[in-house]
């Protein structure tokens, strides 16, 4: 079990639980793991976002790189694939984001890139735990001539523009984009600095929603965890579509013209029909999480698309499509990987594929997405004894209960029980055609969950 780092890097209550000190531990250990087995003063780049405590935890990575020796680029406010693309194209040794994400401004926390721009494994995490607690930092201090040195990059986000710009602009000015207009929603986090300038110098008119960071409203209402401000927006405004990044811009989900969610799922599901069509979806394959809805693996069949599964987490998504050269896959949350483009989720590509796809196929986004059907999902929390919450397959009576729904189901529903990895929580989903029979299904398995696990 790790002891810092969770499903997506270290995330804590900023200044307290992610302190100075720590973020200095981190990256201290974090700089010797990954760069180890290179044979020169490694370079690591640094992004963040938003938050308020960003540049004082950032003040705290860069002391703990250049303490190693390793000379850093400070990249400032940029969205985290922003980072993992100029990792690779500047051939760093490794890169570091220091966002939270989606969660709200008191968090932060801190996630490491390979020089491959690919989120590194729990493996690398571990190693970096071990050195963090081994008593080893003292002896990975550089001294005299070998002390790294930091620079100011802020300039190299235009380089970030540019392969938006390399990558569709010359598609884009194939379409009439006369009567097409967007929404877009930054959540007043990384994206702000940059969906504006990508939008412009690809010419499709847009209006831009929370895009007025004050350190503290960052996810507050807006973006991608709250899209109700968007759906109005879109159906007021007649848009043709309303896109929402999340508070480090990895992800993107879209409302219709309709004011309907267009969540990951229907961007799977669009995606990869689109490039089947193209002949460019490898090995004729979609990965996704077991969080995915049912529906997507019903299109898939109707599709003749293979399917594969992951465990909950972008970087489990990405390990599979490496291991087996696939290259479109992702989460419903909105983190949408395109290995012929970026190694991680891209808030903004994912928009931008949307976008030439609808403009392209000259469709409603309401009329593109009505591929899918997706299933009513219902999410109960069943509270129980947290070190019983993994002692749920081993309860008969429990099993024998999620066998005889599944059983029901009969293949147009199904049940996952999932445990949490931070909270004393076993979380019941169930996914079937009834919303109303499903609910009551799943409060009746956590209640027995809860009795048999406390």
């Amino acid at each position: 079990m790790r002891k810092y780092f969770g499903t997506d890097g270290i995330r804590r209550i900023a200044n307290t639980e992610l302190s100075p000190e720590l973020v200095y531990r981190v990256a201290k250990a974090g700089a010797y793991v990954l760069s180890k087995h290179t044979n020169h003063m490694p370079t690591i780049l640094i992004g963040r976002d938003t938050r308020i405590s960003g540049t004082l935890i950032e003040s705290a990575m860069v002391a703990g790189f250049l303490s190693y020796g390793a000379n850093v680029k400070i990249l400032g406010v940029i969205p985290t694939p922003g980072v993992a693309y100029l990792t690779k194209k500047l051939k760093a040794d490794a890169s570091v984001v220091i966002s939270a994400s989606h969660n709200t401004y008191e968090f932060n926390g801190v996630k490491y890139f390979s020089n491959k721009g690919m989120k590194i494994s729990d493996e690398l995490e571990e190693e970096i735990e071990d050195v963090m607690d081994s008593g080893k930092l003292d002896e990975l201090t550089a001294v005299n001539e070998k002390i790294g040195v930091s620079e100011i990059r802020t300039d190299l986000l235009d380089e970030y523009v540019y392969f938006f710009r390399k990558n569709f602009e010359e598609d884009l000015e194939k379409f009439d984009k006369s009567n097409f207009v967007v929404a877009i929603d930054t959540a007043n986090g990384a994206t702000s600095v940059v969906a504006e300038k990508v939008f412009t110098a690809l010419g499709i008119k847009h209006y831009i929603l929370n895009n007025t960071p004050n350190g503290v409203n960052i996810n507050e209402n807006c973006g991608s965890t709250h899209l109700d401000v968007l759906k109005k927006y879109v159906i007021e405004n007649h848009c043709n579509l309303g896109i929402a990044y999340d508070g480090d811009g990895d992800r993107c989900l879209a409302i219709d013209d309709k004011g309907n969610e267009i969540d990951g799922d229907k961007i799977l599901a669009v995606f990869s029909k689109y490039m089947k069509e193209k002949e460019i979806l490898k090995n004729n394959t979609i990965v996704a999480t077991v969080m995915s809805n049912l529906g997507l693996s019903k299109y898939a069949e109707k599709n003749e698309i293979n399917f594969e599964q992951t465990k909950v987490g972008d970087r489990y998504v990405l390990e599979k499509m490496l291991e087996k050269d696939y290259n479109l896959g992702g989460e419903q949350s909105g983190h949408i990987i395109m290995l012929d483009y970026n190694p991680t989720g891209d808030g903004i590509l994912t928009s931008l594929m949307l976008i030439k796809i609808l403009l392209e196929k000259n469709v409603s986004s309401s009329k593109l997405c009505d591929i899918i059907q997706i299933y009513p999902q219902v999410l109960v929390n069943a509270k129980v004894n947290n070190n019983k919450k993994y002692d749920y397959e081993k309860d008969e009576e429990i099993r024998l209960e999620i066998e005889k729904l599944e059983k029901e189901f009969s293949g147009n529903g199904r049940v996952l029980i999932r445990p949490s990895g931070t909270e004393p929580l076993v979380r019941v989903m169930i996914e079937a055609q009834d919303k109303d029979y499903i609910k009551t299904k799943a409060e009746n398995l956590a209640k027995l969950i809860e009795k048999k696990l406390n």
